[in-house]
């Protein structure tokens, strides 16, 4: 059994200091590419939720995101003010508004897709098929260990 002092942290031995490096990094590069387009990679989600599904209301749109309902409506306001989203009424609950993406987001959408698929493209560069999919299913079982107590 090794004492305290040999199981000492190392960092860089970890694959958590890893992955969140790469994280981070894959973070930056995506929001240095996103911002002149006015997105950002918290507005993903709901962009992208809303390209696939059409229009939502903001109570599923915090489903499809993984977020409340309150830093849902602040996201929502970040995006109406950057003329991402607009609102429309609900026809039968005068209360309840749809969400959908504005033209200008539908417009830039395309751009900001392939700025992330070169970006996550770069990162994977060298890594063969067969390492890619090695990758991911590791990843995929990182998050599934992770979300067990989440």
């Amino acid at each position: 059994m090794k004492s305290d002092d040999e199981r000492a942290w190392d960092p860089k031995a970890q694959p958590s200091f890893w992955i969140n490096h790469a994280s981070r990094l894959l973070m930056r590069h995506f929001e240095r590419e996103l911002r002149p387009l006015d997105f950002g990679m918290a507005y993903l989600p709901v962009v992208t939720a809303l390209d696939e599904q059409g229009p939502l209301l903001q109570k599923d749109l915090a489903v499809h995101a993984h977020v409340e309902q309150p830093t849902m409506a602040a996201l929502i306001g970040r995006m109406e003010r950057d003329g991402l989203v607009v609102r429309e009424p609900h026809p039968t609950d005068k209360r309840a508004t749809y969400l959908s993406l504005s033209r200008k987001a539908k417009s830039r959408l395309p751009r900001a897709k392939d700025a992330l698929v070169a970006i996550a493209d770069r990162a994977m560069d060298g890594f063969s098929a067969t390492e890619r999919a090695q990758l991911l299913g590791y990843l995929e079982r990182v998050v599934k260990n992770l979300e067990v107590d989440s």
